[in-house]
């Protein structure tokens, strides 16, 4: 039975389309979608975006796992993008979209769906609760903020993981905005508004399209006993070097969206941001002097400071990744 769930996407329409987009990184690649065959029983299609695969481990993927169906992407695309490619390809009534180092200890996915089934038809979203690897709470829905409360942020004065933490952990609720990393959504309304807002790069695709369902009158709801593990790159003693890149577009495209999109608007929250990512980048670049684990610290400065050299650009969030992608690469 279980194996037929999988064939999903070359006979019978499925319930869930499954997207994931992950950067020829193997090691976070088996463990998710192993996973999934072992926790999802609702009929499912699953999508890999192999972005930047090497030939023989996309060989080698393939053979693993022949129900997956691969998309290649060896174009430079940011999450937004990549996610797309396999979305307009998306036939399910739901998508569920999950980032590559995430696993199921649980039927997630089944649980998710049974929930926004009973939920009202308002409700676009559904989220379950994110661990982390060590099993602290990551994300348990996203608690009410504006851009004026990320004003407050940048004097200290509000804090979203501090305001998150008022959120309830066990349950189903509504919520305010969605983690891009775990979350179903109804295919049709995702379609409406046009998928992921390819402007952003890095982030904050994830609160562009919960704010833009929330102007069309839909609802972000959680199911707290739906749980997902997210191992995240960072909570690591090591840093990948493509975070050097990432972080600046991720900062580019954050300061967009805080600004509501103009130049104005962005170099005012970047200006206010500003104290603080100088003091990030000097606490680093002291860190990584020391002895314990340099090559973390190092690379955060460098991070820092990268975001530094472009705080005021005209560029793209995507130009900006591809200049510093480019250095990695030389």
């Amino acid at each position: 039975m279980t194996e037929q769930l999988h064939l999903s996407n070359q006979g019978k329409k499925p319930l869930v389309s499954i997207v994931i987009v992950c950067m020829n990184n193997l090691k976070n690649l088996y463990p998710c979608l192993e996973s999934i065959k072992k926790y999802t029983h609702v009929s499912y299609e699953c999508f890999v975006v192999a972005y930047l695969f090497t030939k023989e481990n996309l060989e080698k993927v393939k053979l693993d796992f022949p129900w997956v169906k691969f998309i290649e992407s060896n174009e430079i695309r940011g999450f937004s993008e990549n996610n797309n490619l396999a979305l307009r390809q998306a036939r399910g009534k739901y998508c569920f979209v999950q980032n590559d180092d995430t696993e199921f200890m649980m039927p997630c996915i089944d649980k998710l769906v049974e929930t926004i089934e009973e939920l009202p038809d308002i409700v676009a979203i559904v989220s379950p609760k994110g661990l982390l690897g060590n099993g602290q709470i990551q994300y348990c829905g996203r608690a009410a903020h504006s851009r004026w409360h990320y004003f407050l942020g940048a004097f200290g004065l509000w804090s979203e993981k501090r305001a998150n933490k008022r959120n309830p952990t066990k349950g189903i609720f509504k919520s305010y905005d969605i983690i891009g990393a775990y979350f179903l959504i109804k295919t049709e309304l995702f379609k409406e508004i046009g998928w992921f807002d390819e402007r952003y790069f890095f982030t904050p695709e994830d609160i562009a399209v919960s704010c833009e369902l929330r102007k069309r009158g839909y609802e972000c709801w959680v199911d707290a006993d739906a749980e997902i593990i997210h191992y995240e790159g960072m909570t690591g003693k090591s840093m990948s070097p493509i975070q050097t890149a990432t972080g600046p577009a991720g900062f580019v495209g954050a300061m967009m969206w805080r600004g509501g999109n103009t130049y104005i608007g962005y170099c005012l929250f970047t200006l206010l941001n500003l104290p603080y990512t100088i003091g990030q980048y000097i606490y680093h670049s002291i860190r990584a002097n020391h002895n314990g684990t340099p090559n973390r610290y190092n690379m955060l400065a460098k991070k820092e400071r990268n975001i530094l050299s472009v705080c005021f650009t005209r560029k793209t969030p995507k130009e900006v990744f591809v200049k510093f992608y480019e250095r990695i690469r030389n």
